[in-house]
């Protein structure tokens, strides 16, 4: 029999633990074909919740039972069972085969922290544009295939119908989701602020744009929608107070990549925040201001690209002030061929160079997370020490920190990888790397 519990087999969560299985079967079956499902935990019989509806359990994904009670740090005893119907054989008697499974092992538990972790489906990108199912279903999957039980939403992605989509379309996916057990944590939304190349719209246009992504967002039981940093302005943002207000919504504006908190289009958003005063208007913190080092794969992408001491210098020194003047020297002598702009590009604006701490004076005012990762190479740290630092950060200097932490992928540009795998590998990196006993 193909053994279903695997060292992965029991994770810590906010408010309890996962316990996730294996499929022991050759190909992938319906969540329907799942029945009798019972866990014990060192002895004593636990309530779960299985994911249900009309997804199916993937042949690499784990299916993600939750328990909710604590659980103690440690090694413990998980012992399930289950049965699956095979809907393809028949058992006889006119009746498809039914198999029982029952195993049992010893397990650590992994990704104890005391924050809520989500994904966001940004990170499905790559299949979404490839339309072989609809985004919806791929939205659904997050959840069913056990990545993660929060998720963030991109409207954009998901409906045709995007920025004005039906109360009915929005609620459907939201059944769904919450039928797997799973809930919408931020949406991501969308400002467009230029109707053609010489026609922008006023702040009554504006707000005509976001007020429909607002219902959505809170059509789906979003907690938030996001904006990039500054881009509402205080106008904007004071007519949007009563709407966020009434629909139980908080915007999240987002720093990430080379931008700091005290430079002045930044700092002058933030004092525009920290002055309405409003709990309902937060900042959205990403990681990849915080990078001590350059992907791996991004460096492998770039390299034909460049000349061989620029690449040394990427990656042996891309904290140093020299470095940033290097790039922005070879950028401007016209070296850099066109078909490499927009990957070169990453230097200059996604990839930031900050310490984590050049965040501690503004986390008053920061309410959630990005989680930014472009590739799972942790060499010297890379993607690890970030996620320590920023752990301790939050215990020492914001102890009640309730927001989420979302893995966001930013990679799928340059590395052609599953996004759910990549993403389930991504969080349980975090869950390890921002352990107290990590730190």
């Amino acid at each position: 029999m193909i053994p279903f519990l695997g060292d992965d087999a029991l994770v810590a969560t906010a408010d309890g633990f996962d316990v996730r299985l294996r499929l022991p079967w050759i190909r992938s079956l319906p969540l329907s074909s799942v029945s009798g499902v019972r866990v014990h935990l060192d002895g004593d019989e636990c309530s779960v919740e299985v994911p249900g509806g009309d997804g199916w359990w993937f042949v690499q994904d784990r299916l993600t039972l939750r328990v909710r009670r604590p659980l103690a740090s440690g090694v413990h005893t998980i012992r399930a069972s289950f049965r699956l119907l095979i809907p393809y054989l028949p058992g006889g008697q006119g009746a498809p085969l039914e198999l029982d499974f029952e195993g049992e092992r010893r397990v650590e538990v992994v990704g104890a922290t005391p924050w809520t972790l989500a994904a966001s489906a940004f990170n499905w990108t790559p299949e979404v544009i490839r339309a072989e199912r609809p985004s919806t279903d791929i939205a659904v999957g997050i959840v069913t295939s056990g990545v993660s039980t929060v998720v963030e939403l991109e409207p954009g992605q998901l409906w045709r119908s995007f920025p004005s989509t039906s109360t009915a379309e929005a609620a459907e996916l939201r059944e769904r989701l919450e039928a797997a057990g799973g809930r919408v944590s931020v949406v991501g939304a969308s400002l467009d602020d230029w109707l053609s190349p010489t026609r922008r719209r006023d702040d009554d246009e504006r707000l005509e744009f976001l007020l429909p992504q607002l219902r959505t967002a809170h059509d789906l039981g979003a907690a938030g929608v996001r904006l990039p940093i500054g881009q509402a302005g205080p106008a904007l943002l004071r007519r949007l107070q009563p709407v966020l207000h009434d629909l139980d919504l908080t915007l999240y504006e987002e720093l990430q990549g080379q931008q700091t908190p005290d430079m002045p289009p930044v700092a002058r958003a933030i004092d525009d925040i920290a002055t309405l005063d409003d709990s309902r208007i937060r900042l959205l913190v990403d990681t990849s201001m915080f990078m001590p080092a350059l992907p791996v794969a991004y460096l492998a992408a770039l390299a034909p690209s460049i000349p061989e001491p620029l690449l040394q210098r990427l990656t042996d020194a891309w904290l140093e002030p020299e470095t940033m003047e290097a790039v922005v020297t070879h950028l401007r002598s016209g070296a850099v061929p066109p078909s490499a702009h927009a990957l070169y590009m990453n230097l200059l604006v996604r990839f930031g160079r900050s310490p984590v701490d050049a965040v501690h004076g503004i986390l008053p005012l920061v309410g959630a997370f990005h989680l930014k990762f472009w590739d799972l190479d942790d060499a010297d740290d890379r993607v690890s020490q970030p996620l320590r630092d920023l752990g301790a950060l939050l215990r020492g200097a914001a102890p009640g920190f309730a927001g989420t932490l979302c893995s966001e992928w930013g990679g799928h540009e340059w590395l052609d990888a599953s996004p759910t795998e990549q993403t389930r590998a991504h969080l349980s990196l975090v869950g390890a790397a921002l352990q107290p006993s990590r730190l």
